[in-house]
């Protein structure tokens, strides 16, 4: 944002390499001090009121240590009690702050300690940016050969910008390479459409199977595992492509493991083709899943009916197969990276507490 401040203001608040910020209100309790570094300095920037600066004291306190300090359940249940306010808005005050319990290891130990966290949190870093980097590609090939229509022809070359003859499809409106069929998404993809089990069944105690209602669980690539049901009813397998059938129709992710899906979700997989194709292929039709967002008086849905029959180009096999051989390690390499950052947030999450209390020294 841009904002407007007084020297003397931008002085004080501007962010400086070492120091940590926390959020100081929200609506709700367990909401506010949320930790981040500031790894560099910034000349033109400064921090908001909602937010509050920390600066450690050099040679007595660690940035990075006290970030991940902040970030253990002991602190957070802290501030949490701490809070004031009620109702709308929480925050907490600048004594609530200031008068936090820490247990602060001798300077040197709070550098190895912050050390060790901090590799794991690079690794996730550097595991986050590849992801990116390959769906990046994944999409970049796909709209190359199946939007561009410049997949390889018989002679290697980009077959639309070669010369390649174009076809009028009438069902699509638009022009495709000449011998390419208009298919139904139900004809290349099985479909399974979720059904959600008892309300009394669900719990976040890992009991039973994992379990999607919707897309409110949705990441960057894959859901967060939060609910569980001991009576699933519909299940996705694991690689399969999920697919948000209720308001915001049309978000996609990755089954990571096999799981039960509810009412909000389909689950889709291809029949001859690679699941990188068939969410590829979803996302070219998302002006049509837009478009169901803004219909109904409540929210907008997709009926089974109306996902079976989308109406697609259809590639010739041997296009399709050369698509898969290039696009399947790419989403081999996606979940395999996003299946590491689950296990190193885990064994980052077990060791916080356990070096932050003392109970685990560092040599």
């Amino acid at each position: 944002m841009s904002a407007s401040a007084r020297s003397e203001e931008i002085e004080k608040y501007r962010l400086h390499a070492g120091q940590v910020a926390i959020t100081k209100d929200s609506e709700t309790r367990d909401d506010i001090g949320h930790p981040v570094y500031i790894a560099d300095d910034f000349e033109d920037v400064i921090l908001g009121y909602h937010c509050a600066l920390i600066s450690p004291h050099a040679g007595k306190l660690d940035g990075k240590f006290l970030n991940a300090l902040l970030r253990t359940r002991y602190v957070s249940d802290y501030f949490s009690r701490n809070a004031g306010g009620s109702g709308q808005r929480y925050y907490l005050s600048d004594s609530s702050i200031k008068d936090t319990p820490l247990f602060l290891p001798p300077f040197e130990e709070q550098l190895l300690i912050a050390g060790i966290l901090g590799s794991l949190d690079e690794k996730i870093e550097v595991n986050r940016r590849k992801i990116a980097e390959l769906k990046f590609l994944a999409k970049t090939i796909y709209d190359y050969w199946f939007v561009q229509y410049d997949f390889p022809d018989v002679n290697g070359n980009p077959y639309k910008s070669s010369g390649g003859a174009m076809e009028w499809k009438d069902e699509l409106k638009r022009e495709v390479p000449m011998g390419w069929s208009v298919v139904t998404l139900f004809s290349i993809a099985e479909i399974v459409m979720g059904q959600s089990p008892p309300g009394k069944t669900l719990n976040e105690d890992g009991r039973g199977t994992l379990f999607f209602q919707g897309s409110s669980d949705f990441g960057d690539v894959s859901p967060s595992n939060r609910t569980f049901t001991t009576e699933p009813k519909r299940m996705a397998r694991q690689g399969d492509i999920l697919l948000s059938v209720r308001a915001p129709v049309g978000a996609t992710n990755l089954a990571l493991s096999s799981c039960c899906i509810g009412r909000g979700l389909a689950a889709l997989r291809g029949r001859k083709c690679s699941n990188v194709f068939i969410q590829q292929t979803l996302k070219t039709v998302e002006s049509r899943f837009a478009a169901k967002n803004v219909d109904g008086t409540t929210f907008g849905s997709l009926s089974r009916d109306e996902l079976r029959g989308i109406l697609l180009a259809n590639p010739p096999s041997d296009i399709l197969s050369a698509f898969d051989e290039i696009a399947s390690p790419i989403g081999e390499a996606i979940r395999t990276s996003v299946l590491e950052i689950q296990e190193l947030t885990k064994q980052r999450d077990m060791l916080l507490p356990l070096l932050m209390n003392g109970q685990v020294e560092v040599k």
